[in-house]
Parts: structure tokens; C-alpha cells; sequence
């Protein structure tokens, strides 16, 4: 049990029965009367998103969830596969679960699944990851007042704003928690 004010990004809650993961977290303390936290959480059942407001003394039951070490393997369209480096047990998660994080999906690469009861609830991707500028928006010639971006689309068909010098073919690093360009890979 923890307090509703500790909430973060990613903790696995327990709520009527049903499992669900916080999505986003506000925290306000207004100037009168208690704090509290403003979460939205998913329903890691249904896929669906609630909005729910906790008290900050309130106590919730977050669960212990086991994290183990796994390689992305492949898409089959509706299914992604993954598979545990040390047991080599094999997971399938839906694509509607990762969401937009799949296009952050490489074949092959490192990323923890979070486990329980032997099913997949959520995932901890690499803080950065690399990829290969596949599609690259024209440079207007002249247009350097500030700091001037373009859109490019990685291999994984991401889009991610860059700075100008960066043409297809050029390999690009991304900060997988928001999407923006970390520098050349």
C-alpha cells in the first residue's frame, strides 16, 4: 500500500478487483484544503484509459511486478513476439498494447517486460534508442534565423523532429520517453 501522492508514471495499481498501470500523474496541493494526485491509469485488462483522482493520503494497493530481461523478435501485424534472454520462454502481446511505443520497436533489441501471474501488463524501453533516417523533409536554403528543425521518418516509420544537417540514411539516437531527437547515432 502506498499513499496516493507517491503515484508515479508506471506503477501497477490494484482498484476493485482490476489491474490497472498509471499512465500520467498531476500533483496539486491547492491553497486551501489537501492535496491530491490526478491520475489517468489503464486498464491493463481492457486497454481502456480512466481518469481517476486519489487523496494524497489515500492508500493504494500497488503490486509487486516481476521485471524480466526480454529481446523484441518480430511483428506478425496484430501480435508482437518477445522472448525472455535468460529462460527463452516466449511472450505475445497485442500491437493496440504498446500503442504509439511500437514504432520505438526494433527487431532483435533489449527491453524489459513486466510480468505477473505469467501474463505481459507493461514494458520499460531503452532511455535512447538508434535509427536509420528512412524519409527526410527538404531543407529550405536561407531559413536559419533560430534553431530551424525538419520532420524525418526513422525505419520504424517514427517521426521525429531534427535539426537540418540530417539527411536519409543518417543514423539518428531518440529519447524513447518523449520522442525527440538525442543527437547523431
Amino acid at each position: 500500500m502506498i499513499p496516493g501522492g507517491d503515484l508515479k508514471k508506471g506503477t501497477t495499481l490494484r482498484l476493485d478487483g482490476k489491474l490497472f498501470r498509471v499512465v500520467k500523474t498531476k500533483y496539486n496541493k491547492p491553497g486551501r484544503g489537501t492535496a491530491y494526485m490526478d491520475t489517468q491509469l489503464l486498464d491493463l485488462g481492457t486497454g481502456n484509459t480512466v481518469n481517476r483522482v486519489f487523496g494524497a493520503e489515500e492508500r493504494v494497493e500497488n503490486l509487486y511486478v516481476e521485471q524480466e530481461p526480454c529481446e523484441y523478435l518480430y511483428s506478425d501485424g496484430e501480435m508482437l513476439h518477445f522472448m525472455n534472454t535468460n529462460t527463452y520462454d516466449q511472450y505475445e502481446v497485442p500491437v493496440s498494447f504498446f500503442a504509439e511505443d511500437a514504432l520505438f520497436l526494433i527487431e532483435n533489441m533489449a527491453l524489459d517486460l513486466r510480468i505477473f501471474e505469467g501474463k505481459v501488463i507493461d514494458y520499460v524501453l531503452p532511455t535512447t534508442l538508434t535509427y536509420t533516417v528512412a524519409d527526410a523533409e527538404v531543407a529550405v536554403v536561407g531559413d536559419t534565423a533560430g534553431s530551424v528543425n525538419k520532420k524525418v521518418v526513422t525505419n520504424t516509420g517514427l517521426s521525429v523532429q531534427v535539426p537540418i544537417f540530417i539527411n536519409i540514411g543518417d543514423s539518428i539516437k531518440v529519447d524513447t520517453r518523449d520522442g525527440s531527437y538525442v543527437g547523431r547515432g
